[in-house]
């Protein structure tokens, strides 16, 4: 159990956003402790290779990255501590975060929760996840060159997705609930020119089709309950992200999908409060990203905590 200490900054998730933010705040001399719930690394864990984060030529393994993160920041003086969150206390000072392990007290605090895929519900839907189906074409759509692909999903992310993979992949099919996209127009003329995508309205994956890895869907029409079958190398779920801000409860401002508000200070609505990685609202959700808001945080804090001796 954690004694009353009060840290220079607490860091809520261990994934690349919070401990960049761990790495950097330590070598600025800052006492650091980041609280992860599992393991380090967050969703980017669950990636088997990452090809585009730079210095890894031949692509590495998410796990590995985020261990090699930890013990990073670890080498300059931070410190990991395994705890749930299950609230939050902004308004005292020192701000204080309340977890499965007691309350820890920290002068400037990092929200680096991140944000997880919505998932379709479907049987064996987690078990395959790196053996055919996916939650993000930017890491894994590679893998699936020259193959067969479906992504499901009508909204911009969705639609994003179906075009980066029609340059990867030899066929796109975007299966859809509805008759028409929800994303924005002008990516309905984009992804009505890639040649080798193919749609499917009305639609919706009932089935996971799969041996040791994904053969394809089995899909049924929201409409006249019609079904058919679909081969495939790998499905893409792209029906929108949840930020992990419930513990927050009113404590910072968030916007209309729960996101924490902050721009690219990632300073949040409370002073010396800051959100990194996923959890914030921004326009490009990428491992490369995530880091480059933790030292931003840190940069932020320094001032703050300079301003606030």
């Amino acid at each position: 159990m954690n004694e009353r200490r009060m840290y220079d900054m607490v860091v809520v998730g261990g994934g690349p956003g919070g401990y960049s933010a761990a790495l950097y705040a330590a070598r600025a001399g800052l006492d650091t402790v980041v609280l992860e719930k599992l393991s380090a690394g967050g969703q980017m864990a669950l990636t088997q290779q990452i090809d585009n984060y730079p210095g890894f030529e031949e692509g590495v393994d998410g796990f590995e990255l985020g261990e090699k993160m930890q013990a990073q920041a670890h080498r300059f003086g931070a410190v990991t501590e395994y705890a749930e969150v299950h609230g939050v206390d902004f308004t005292s000072d020192p701000k204080v975060i309340h977890t499965s392990e007691g309350a820890f007290y920290g002068r400037t605090v990092v929200i680096a929760t991140g944000a997880n895929p919505r998932e379709l519900g479907l049987a064996g839907e987690r078990e395959l996840v790196g053996r055919g189906v996916a939650y993000c074409a930017a890491c894994d759509g590679m893998a699936y060159r020259g193959k067969t692909v479906v992504v499901v999903g009508g909204g911009n992310s969705a639609v994003g997705d179906a075009l980066l993979l029609s340059r990867i992949a030899k066929k796109v099919i975007l299966v859809h609930r509805r008759d028409t996209l929800r994303a924005t127009k002008v990516y309905h003329d984009q992804l009505r020119k890639a040649e080798n995508v193919e749609f499917r309205w009305n639609s919706a994956v009932a089935q996971l089709l799969h041996q040791e890895k994904v053969t394809g869907v089995r899909l049924r029409n929201v409409l006249t309950g019609e079904e058919e079958t679909l081969d495939c190398d790998g499905v893409f779920i792209s029906v929108g992200r949840k930020p992990v801000t419930e513990f927050l409860a009113g404590a910072v401002a968030l916007d209309g999908s729960g996101y924490v508000v902050a721009d690219e200070t990632t300073a949040a609505s409370v002073r010396g409060v800051y959100a990194v990685g996923d959890v914030r609202t921004k326009l490009l959700r990428q491992v490369v990203t995530a880091v480059a808001d933790g030292a931003m945080a840190v940069h932020m804090a320094e001032e703050y905590l300079a301003e606030n001796a």
